[in-house]
């Protein structure tokens, strides 16, 4: 399952964003640091509109959505890599996950405090990834002072060497792992340390409900900075994700729709993390259930078939593929495979987004 770390300076709307994203979690959300100890963990549904009309189309009892995992660790503060705050427990949590998401406060509010003393998103946000950059660079060097008598005997420790020593020139001058260009054999090679600067970011700009559709000062510079950085930045507001939670689904997109805006925080964060990790939606449906399945780009046929159990990756014979825009201007299966909409792929197929499959295959 997909995990996504939410992380930032304490009083930056952490809690209360990853309280409104989870609505039942029991994250604490205090106007006060170190508010969260332990990372709380929250599993949510990805929305996806394409499901329903899926289930309807097929009669399905189930519709079952993908899911992602978001955990709310705790506000980081400078001199974290060497301890401080609660700075050891921080940097392990981020280790766990598969991308970070930075919210940065880009709000006003005399009765919020600020750990700075003042609002300033291109500060806060050079705490934590100087943080992380440092916590990075005291891992490499005390790797490539364990490895340091092995190199002139041992060819694979001198490789290992000879990227690191590229990689912690590169940390000196304050750039991140991820913005490193290595081969994929360089990424091989120093998977095993799990840099936490080579972590894929999103940088989410926690506004206030009258700045979230145009966004304002503040959050132009954090747009500005994602950009040079190639990361992601969204739009998101703690305040109105609260709002939210208590809405039934017309409610919410009359809310949204009132504030100019045509998603919620959820949605444009999942969307920007699979942006980000380059990750596409597949559909299996049928009487029994409908069901989303999340695969990696680039993925083969029997590479996805295998998301739902190694049998079906093993024993691949053929997948009968669909559109979904395909099958849902159909009608129904029947009218698809009578117009010869429904295709029969094989192991080199690569599957698209939206692909609706069934798969063939040996027991």
């Amino acid at each position: 399952m997909l995990k996504a770390g939410i992380v930032g300076l304490p009083n930056v709307g952490k809690s209360t964003l990853f309280n409104a994203l989870v609505e039942n979690s029991k994250a604490q959300a205090a106007n006060f640091p170190f508010c969260t100890i332990e990372p709380n963990k929250g599993i949510v549904s990805v929305p996806d509109e394409r499901l329903e009309a899926l289930g309807k189309l097929s009669s399905s009892n189930n519709i079952i959505p993908t899911k992602i995992e978001f955990v709310d660790i705790a506000g980081l503060v400078k001199g974290a890599s060497k301890g401080e705050g609660l700075g050891n427990k921080f940097l392990s949590n981020i280790r766990e996950v598969d991308a970070i998401v930075h919210v940065v406060r880009c709000f006003e509010d005399n009765e919020v405090i600020h750990v700075s003393g003042k609002v300033n998103p291109l500060d806060d946000i050079e705490i934590i990834n100087l943080e992380l950059n440092l916590a990075d660079l005291s891992q490499l060097q005390k790797r490539r002072e364990r490895i340091k008598k092995q190199i002139k005997t041992n060819k694979d420790a001198a490789d290992e060497d000879f990227i690191l020593e590229k990689i912690e020139l590169s940390l000196e001058r304050g750039i991140p792992v991820r913005s490193i260009d290595l081969s994929y054999e360089e990424i091989f090679i120093i998977k095993q340390l799990g840099f936490l600067t080579a972590k894929p970011i999103i940088y989410a700009t926690n506004l206030s409900e009258s700045d979230l559709e145009k966004g304002n000062d503040y959050s132009e510079k954090v747009i500005k900075f994602a950009s040079e950085e190639k990361a992601e930045c969204v739009k998101i507001s703690a305040q109105v994700e609260s709002e939210l939670v208590d809405l039934d689904i017309e409610e919410k997109m009359d809310y949204l729709n009132d504030l100019g805006v045509k998603e919620g925080g959820l949605s444009s964060l999942i969307k920007a993390t699979y942006k980000l990790l380059g990750l596409k939606t597949y559909f299996t449906t049928g009487e029994k259930e409908t069901k989303a399945w999340t695969i990696k780009s680039g993925m083969t046929a029997p590479q996805a078939a295998g998301i739902i159990h190694t049998d079906f990756e093993r024993g691949f014979i053929r997948a009968q593929t669909i559109s979904y825009e395909n099958l849902i201007n159909s009608g129904s299966i029947v009218n698809a495979k009578n117009k010869g909409l429904v295709r029969s792929e094989g192991k080199e197929y690569i599957v698209c987004e939206g692909d609706v499959m069934e798969f063939l295959f040996n027991v």
